[in-house]
């Protein structure tokens, strides 16, 4: 019983502030006709978009009210450019409309229910008191016992009505979402915007990893496979002449192929590293950790297997971050944490430096982030000033 008093306390509080801003919207609406009067003379015109703009902050504050009590983001549908043309600027104008008819009804409606409840069950005991009666909410003179029972169970039934009054709230939060929530078209268009430029971001994440490989192989693989080459035919010149000499030549070659073939791992390990094959994304990650020169916890709340394009990503995400850690944070401990479902990856990576990461600074979290996008996942950074740092990448493991 108390939990459903406290919400129609909320509710009447809602629904009181909407009568409120229900005026602001009446103020709202007839600023906009004065505006669309002046258009047809020439003065309306450059006054129009500022109009419109205008308008946004009450209707702001409407979206984070009703956001609020349905416990959901409203996520704000304007465009950049002119709000002349902005579809969102339309449906701002009909939930004003909407608001401004009904709002102010429906709040004073809920403020009156419950006072004017209590006065009918108060006049049903104080009549008597009163010389001639005493006059009821409802506009009849209480001027005895059967009047007055009357008015107590008029007033009951009064103060009962305010348990609806949680579906009414809801009810106009529902409808404010419907209007000033982006439009099915405008998200769908949203949407494909944002996938074009995640294709793009993941084009340039595999173009410039493309690149490294080629930079790897070109430098140091190749490098040292071609001083065997040139090594071995040395010695074999060499071999009639100066055994001696040719066997050192032999020595070296072999140690420079051994180094080559080390370099051809490492190439490898940086395209798909076979620890996650092995030991999967707990063990791989795990393995980071113990390399890593700053210490380091690992909390594995989720082990199942993820697809292996998703596994390799967050691989190289913690590889990245520890990189940064160890070269930029001054950091004394970090700690890494696995969790999600078995359609989502969460990765947190926090630690104990002086922070002030920025993404912008070219420390690698711009890799991070695109190669989040990449996967349709998401990046959130906190790094103030001082520490701690803390980096969640979010990565959906659907087809």
């Amino acid at each position: 019983m108390i939990t459903r008093l406290r919400s129609c306390w909320s509710a009447i509080r809602y629904l009181a502030v909407g009568a409120a801003s229900s005026m602001v919207a009446w103020f709202v609406l007839v600023g906009m006709l004065f505006v669309l009067m002046m258009c047809p003379f020439g003065v309306g015109i450059p006054a129009l978009p500022v109009a419109l703009q205008l308008i946004r902050r009450p209707v702001n504050f409407e979206r984070r009210r009703a956001a609020r009590l349905l416990g959901e983001p409203i996520p704000e549908p304007y465009r950049s450019g002119n709000p002349v043309t902005d579809p969102a600027s339309r449906r701002d104008l009909g939930w004003l409309v909407f608001h401004g008819a009904t709002g102010f009804v429906i709040g004073i409606f809920a403020i009156a229910l419950p006072l004017g409840g209590l006065r009918q069950i108060v006049t049903a005991f104080i009549w008597p008191t009163v010389p001639g009666g005493a006059e009821s909410s409802l506009g009849f003179m209480v001027t005895s016992w059967p009047l007055a029972a009357l008015s107590a169970i008029t007033g009951v039934g009064m103060v009962a009505l305010i348990f609806l009054f949680p579906r009414v709230a809801r009810w106009q939060a529902t409808v404010a979402r419907r209007l000033l929530a982006p439009a099915a078209g405008v998200v769908l268009t949203d949407r494909v915007v944002e996938l074009a430029a995640s294709r793009a971001a993941a084009l340039e994440a595999h173009g410039a990893e493309l690149r490294r490989l080629e930079r790897d192989l070109h430098d140091g693989t190749q490098a040292r496979i071609a001083a065997v080459v040139l090594q071995l035919g040395i010695a074999d010149s060499l071999f009639d002449k100066d055994p001696r000499r040719a066997r050192e030549l032999l020595g070296k070659a072999q140690d420079t192929a051994t180094g080559a073939l080390a370099e051809l791992r490492t190439v490898v390990r940086s395209i798909h590293p076979p620890l996650l094959t092995d030991r999967g994304l707990d063990g791989a990650v795990t393995a980071l950790a113990d390399r890593c020169p700053v210490p380091c916890t690992v909390d594995v709340r989720s082990s199942s297997r993820r697809p292996a394009a998703v596994e390799a990503a967050a691989y190289f995400v913690v590889a990245e971050m520890l990189a940064n850690i160890t070269k930029h944070s001054g950091a004394e401990h970090a700690w890494i944490t696995l969790d999600g479902t078995a359609d989502t990856l969460l990765i947190e990576i926090r630690d104990d430096g002086h922070g002030g990461a920025d993404e912008a600074a070219g420390s690698g979290l711009s890799g991070i982030r695109k190669r989040a996008e990449a996967f349709d996942g998401t990046l959130k950074l906190s790094s103030p000033a001082g520490g701690p740092t803390v980096l969640k990448v979010e990565l959906p493991c659907g087809s």
